[in-house]
């Protein structure tokens, strides 16, 4: 009777042990879908000011090159 209660005890404690697992393999499926989430989004913020960065230069250098211009015909 006694190893008939250990038994049931050492199921029980694997049952919880497994419940706390899936529970575990939840909430990181969760963090991880909501990790490649803010990944998607902060890649195309990124893309976005890079996008702009390179639109500012060019048009930096654009002035300038007309700063430059405008000295040379004076």
């Amino acid at each position: 009777m006694a190893d008939e209660d250990n038994e049931s005890l050492d199921l029980t404690v694997l049952e919880a042990r497994v419940d706390e697992l899936i529970r575990t393999v939840d909430k990181l499926a969760s963090e991880n879908r909501a990790l490649k989430s803010q990944h998607a989004a902060l890649s195309a913020e990124r893309s976005l000011l890079i996008e702009k960065t390179e639109m500012a230069r060019s048009r930096v250098e654009s002035m300038i090159a007309r700063l430059k211009a405008m000295e040379t015909r004076a």
